[in-house]
């Protein structure tokens, strides 16, 4: 007996001092506890109170207070390095040989550090990010693509291209979408730990929507137009209740946005950011309405142009063997050698000098919306090139003693067309919103100047001259070619908050739906041509009703090899089916015979319910399994199929069904029987032959 109460004693020792050790903390005296209690009841209180309004407005309000503080102090970060490239350019103008060292090592540099950074912390950091973002939203899960470290690979990433300056021509918006979108998600499991929610795929999805809004906001300061270009470029469908979020934690973005300029003494007070003085009486008369609208033809067709070339580049690129195997090992190079050849030809002692490649992306668009004529500037000043650029007077930069401001802006259309395209091809963090936005302001100026010249005192309209401002022509052509690129009619009202001008608001208008109706009527948008080309799992639109698709129904294309659990299966049946198929959801039957759907059950349930039957048969050494040793239904869970295709359902009905309800797939059952099955594969893949003429077939 002494030998087994020791033995005992031995084996229980660790729990007795742990009961001790617990008894003696809780006779701990503890100092002030009357205090303490209401200290911790206060905080209750107030986290009551605070979350009685809802949790979600405060997290928005801290996503638009962080997206504020990051764009500002990058641009901070990159204005200082503009600067500095600038002051070194101008020290060296004794040396023609040692301005173009300077000129070209410094943006090489640049973009290489930032493809060689951002592809060796998350490969996934390059490009802009709102392709992949909009195949997330609905409902594919990209790995790796939302990460914190992601994030940090496109922050550091993002402020090397931009300080690459206006050589590569390049922006912020895509990059920042995404890394709002990253903020987000990080904040939304912060939101799940707080609250002691579980994790609701609704919250994110309005969280990531609300987030696209901010990260345009936080760019311009423009919270109106980027609710809606969140609304137009990243969700087909748009949630009403999404709106006071997006507007919410946009205008908390725009508003610090601005106000930090104000303390950082850049401003005096809260303005646009592209301060303009237009005249407000008569902006415009109406014969120049039918200008505006030719206009808006000429940038919709330069628009399709444009995106089926950057499209054939892109996919040419992929196609050929020797740039494909450069740009796979050694994309640093590769962006390198692109950035040589950019900054070769913007070099302003060559052809540079041609196309004001020596201001910023701001002070180009700040000189394209100047409202007065350059043609009456230029007979009133002297044309000689400058030694530095004059802040106060960016025009000149337009105007060469030798080639006038007609050629540079021509000039500038034709090189700029196909060195923007070439510069998209480059695998580092970049937007692409602001070279186009500035590209269209040049068609803009353009027509303006010309119609300045045809007009020299104005359109005379019930007996009044007014005359011809050339920088509402750069505005519409801004918002015209920006918006055909990108499908949206939302940046119509951008530049209006970028300038703080509403006075052309009407030909603006008209503009960007004549150049949006010409696009989408040609050509898939510049984030959908990307999905294409890189083959995201995204499901494409019906964009046309004469492919005869409102005769398709869904008995046509449904995939009808389907294997189905039965009820009635055994260890031994299901583990051959699973061995033998793939497939991601298994429908479950009552009975081979009868094939009446009951529900699905989703394959890793299946494999962790088969993994766990093997162990513990193993631990019995049982090897020999019957019938009624398992029972699958009562320990896997089986979801009900409550939405069903029928073989007579239309391809538009599948469609909406698939887009609206963000479904992978869907089972197609006829008086109740399973006979196949539709995914977005199928849907895909009968868009793309209706598209191309072809007949769908069943697979």
């Amino acid at each position: 007996m002494s030998a087994m109460s020791e033995v005992w004693r031995q084996e229980n020792s660790p729990t007795l001092g742990a009961e001790k050790s617990i008894l003696l903390q809780q006779n701990i005296r503890r100092p002030w506890p009357k205090t303490r209690k209401n200290v911790t009841g206060c905080l209750g209180f107030i986290k009551r109170q605070l979350f009685r309004v809802g949790d979600d407005w405060y997290f928005l309000f801290i996503l638009g207070v962080l997206m504020a503080l990051i764009s500002f102090a990058l641009d901070f970060t990159v204005v200082k390095l503009l600067k500095a490239h600038r002051w070194l350019f101008e020290q060296l103008e004794d040396s023609n040989l040692l301005q173009y060292i300077s000129w070209t090592v410094y943006p090489i540099a640049m973009t290489t550090f930032s493809t060689g950074f951002s592809q060796c912390v998350s490969p996934q950091s390059g490009g802009s990010g709102i392709p992949e973002l909009k195949t997330i939203l609905t409902g594919v899960l990209l790995e790796e693509y939302l990460t914190m470290k992601n994030l940090g690979a496109k922050v550091v990433g993002l402020t090397c291209s931009l300080a690459a300056g206006s050589t590569i021509f390049l922006g912020k918006v895509g990059p920042f979408v995404h890394i709002s979108s990253m903020i987000a998600t990080y904040l939304g499991r912060i939101r799940t730990t707080v609250t002691r929610d579980y994790e609701n795929k609704n919250k994110q999805y309005e969280m990531l929507v609300a987030a696209a809004a901010v990260g345009v906001a936080s760019c311009f300061g423009a919270p109106i137009s980027g609710v809606l270009f969140s609304v137009e470029v990243m969700s087909s469908h748009f949630a009403v209740r999404n709106y006071w979020r997006g507007f919410f934690a946009a205008t908390c973005g725009a508003f610090v946005f601005r106000l930090l300029a104000v303390f950082n003494s850049e401003q005096e007070t809260i303005i646009a950011l592209f301060k303009t003085k237009f005249k407000v009486d008569f902006p415009f008369d109406l014969p120049e309405t039918f200008i505006f609208i030719v206009l808006g033809i000429i940038c919709g067709l330069l628009s399709c142009v444009y995106l089926s070339c950057q499209r054939w580049l892109v996919g040419y690129i992929r196609r050929n063997a020797f740039i494909l195997k450069l740009v796979a090992a050694e994309k640093a190079v590769y962006s390198g050698l692109v950035t040589l050849l950019l900054a070769s030809i913007t070099f302003p002692g060559s052809l540079g000098q041609f196309m004001a490649c020596r201001l910023t992306m701001k002070e180009l668009l700040s000189s394209l919306f100047d409202h007065r004529s350059w043609g009456v500037l230029s007979q009133n000043a002297t044309l000689d090139i400058q030694a530095r650029v004059d802040p106060d007077n960016l025009w000149i930069e337009w105007c060469h003693p030798s080639f006038t401001f007609f050629g540079t802006l021509l000039f500038f259309l034709f090189m700029k067309f196909w060195m923007l395209i070439l510069a998209t091809t480059m695998p580092m963090p970049a937007g692409y919103f602001m070279p186009v936005l500035i590209y269209g302001a040049v068609i803009g100026r353009l027509v303006g100047e010309v119609v300045a010249v045809i007009f020299p005192n104005g359109i005379k309209s019930e007996g009044v001259l007014n005359p011809i401002i050339p920088g509402g022509y750069a505005l519409a052509g801004a918002a015209a070619f920006s918006g055909a690129v990108t499908h949206t009619l939302s940046t119509a009202l951008l530049v209006f908050e970028l300038t703080g001008q509403m006075a052309h608001f009407l030909p603006v208008l008209l503009a960007v739906l004549v150049a949006n109706a010409i696009a989408q009527k040609f050509q898939p948008s510049f984030y959908d041509g990307t999905i294409i080309v890189k083959k995201l799992p995204y499901l494409p639109k019906i964009r046309s009703v004469d492919i005869g698709s409102y005769n398709v129904t869904v008995e046509e294309f449904m995939n009808t090899n389907i294997m189905c659990l039965d009820k009635s299966f055994n260890y031994t049946d299901i583990l051959r089916l699973v061995t033998s198929r793939s497939d991601a959801v298994y429908p479950v039957v009552e009975n081979s015979e009868s094939m009446v759907l009951v529900g699905s059950v989703q394959r890793n349930e299946v494999v962790k319910f088969l993994q766990a039957q093997r162990d513990e048969k193993c631990g019995k050494e049982q090897l020999q399994l019957k019938e009624g040793d398992i029972n699958l239904w009562e320990k896997c869970h089986i979801d009900p199929v409550s939405l069903q295709l029928s073989p007579s359902t239309s391809l538009h009905q599948a469609h909406k069904l698939f887009d609206l309800l963000v479904l992978q797939h869907m089972f197609v059952s006829s008086a109740g029987k399973v006979i196949g099955f539709v995914s977005r594969n199928e849907l895909k893949k009968v868009i793309e032959d209706l598209t191309n003429g072809r007949s769908p077939v069943k697979m």
